[in-house]
């Protein structure tokens, strides 16, 4: 099954004419994502990810709701853990 988790837009890292990408925290993990679906998200907001590309901002309630329920299943450690960029 894949998954979308959102995560918390720390910084724009490229933001040329063919690409947009930023630092995206999930809950600690760091990890560099695509943003170009997301043009208008900004630092601070939650983007939702799918396989490196947000692909939607999501509220900071609702963000905080997903990750009581990542937390509970276990999934949360499992995405702390992955060693992949």
């Amino acid at each position: 099954m894949c998954l979308a988790i959102p995560g918390k837009l720390i910084a724009i890292t490229d933001e040329t004419e063919l690409n947009r990408s930023g630092k995206v925290d999930f809950g600690g993990t760091v990890r560099i994502v695509n943003l170009s679906c997301v043009p208008e998200a900004v630092v601070g907001e939650y983007v939702v990810v799918h396989v490196g590309m947000a692909i939607s901002r999501m509220n900071e309630k609702e963000a905080e709701q997903v990750f009581r329920y990542l937390e509970k299943m276990g999934e949360l450690e499992e995405l702390r853990n992955d060693v992949t960029p």
